[in-house]
């Protein structure tokens, strides 16, 4: 081989490899370009709505009526007449009879009484004839003083004595007549008779039971903590009652009418007393439906007014900080006043303002002002893109 050859062959080999190379990188297929992935976190959100609250405190108890009365007999007899409203469940008035006791003895008692007063009352006038002889007499002589004796005035004291003493025994035996009417004291409802007719009852034998009907009570308990959120502390509060009647829910009106002022050294509650007005819409009552004693009602107690208030969960709440989504879409810490907690919710006063957009969803690693993404947003971006190749696409084709 010539020294030509050996230098041309090199160069042939190296140009014959360089043009290999471009070849096979003009053969090269270009890398695909990967999309672009959005890190933005998606957030979930709820509009805050803003409006006037009046606060409620809840409660419970069992309607009783406010009177009632154990009846006893206050002289003894045998029953001789009964009401027939006198049964368990009838509706009396005041002074309607219920029963009668045997007045026989009580009649004779009063006429004898009677007899005795009058015989008083003779006597009475005869000694007072006596002591104006006696006077007259006494006027007469002139050198002696008459006594008290002599003019017959203790005699008269006693004989006035006389007369007050049946007068007393009079009264006493009208009385004990009267006693043998059993009557209602006031408009009430009788819950229970012992007594039949015929049977015989001794001085304070019970007779029955009766339930005053023209106000019923609920003793309603109220944890110390909730007193504050009431007006003045529940005094004359309205109270809305909702229990059952034959299988339905059904509501009544009523009003605190006073606190018993302690607190319960079992429950540790205080108690509210509310009134309703006839519960069983005997005089022309308001109420749709009758309000049963015995019955358990809930009770939502009307307390103070908030001029402006949201209810947000009370798991979204950190250190009386809320996380909203601002109109720039960043996370942004809100401070609150919280007013009170209701169940799973809180009660915000201040802080938050209609139209504002809570963040409901968790986020691992929440940074004020960190952007965030709506899930309809995150959708339109996606729309957009595809819409975007599609166009791109056709263009090649």
């Amino acid at each position: 081989m010539t020294r030509k050859t050996k230098i041309i062959l090199p160069i042939v080999i190296l140009a014959a490899g360089v043009a290999v190379f471009f070849a096979l990188m003009s053969m090269k297929k270009p890398p695909e370009e990967k999309e672009q992935v959005d890190n933005t976190p998606i957030v979930a959100v709820e509009e805050i709505s803003v409006a006037p609250l009046t606060l409620e405190v809840g409660s419970y108890g069992v309607v009783k009526p406010k009177y009632e009365t154990e009846l006893v007999a206050q002289v003894s007899g045998q029953i001789v007449s009964l009401s027939p409203l006198f049964v368990r469940g009838g509706f009396v008035k005041e002074g309607q009879l219920l029963a009668r006791i045997d007045p026989s003895d009580y009649q004779a008692a009063l006429i004898d009484a009677e007899a005795n007063l009058a015989s008083a009352k003779a006597s009475l006038k005869e000694e007072v004839a006596r002591g104006k002889v006696a006077e007259d007499e006494w006027s007469r002589i002139s050198n002696a003083s008459p006594t008290e004796l002599s003019l017959r005035k203790p005699q008269l004291a006693q004989e006035q004595a006389r007369v007050k003493a049946a007068e007393a025994s009079v009264l006493r035996a009208k009385r004990n007549l009267e006693r043998t009417y059993i009557k209602a004291p006031y408009d009430a409802m009788i819950e229970e008779r012992t007594v039949g007719l015929g049977s015989f009852v001794g001085t304070f034998n019970r007779l029955g039971k009766i339930l005053g009907t023209e106000v019923a009570e609920v003793r309603l308990p109220v944890a110390d903590n909730q007193l504050q959120f009431l007006v003045d502390r529940g005094a004359d509060a309205s109270v809305k009652l909702i229990g059952t009647f034959a299988g339905e829910e059904q509501s009544w009106t009523a009003n605190i009418a006073r606190s018993e002022g302690v607190v319960d050294d079992k429950s540790r509650m205080s108690y509210l007393v509310a009134e309703v007005k006839d519960p069983y819409m005997l005089n022309g009552g308001t109420a749709q439906t009758p309000l049963r004693f015995g019955s358990y009602v809930n009770a939502q107690i009307i307390g103070k007014q908030l001029a402006k208030a949201a209810s947000v969960p009370r798991h979204l709440i950190n250190k009386d900080k809320v996380a909203i989504l601002n109109s720039e879409s960043k996370l942004q810490f809100v401070h609150v006043d919280i007013v009170r907690q209701d169940g799973a919710n809180v009660i915000i006063s201040n802080g938050l303002s209609t139209g504002d957009k809570l963040i409901v969803s968790a986020l691992d690693y929440p940074v004020d002002g960190m952007k965030l993404a709506l899930p309809s947003a995150q959708e339109e971006s996606s729309d957009t893109e595809q819409d975007a190749n599609t166009q791109i696409a056709s263009v090649k084709e």
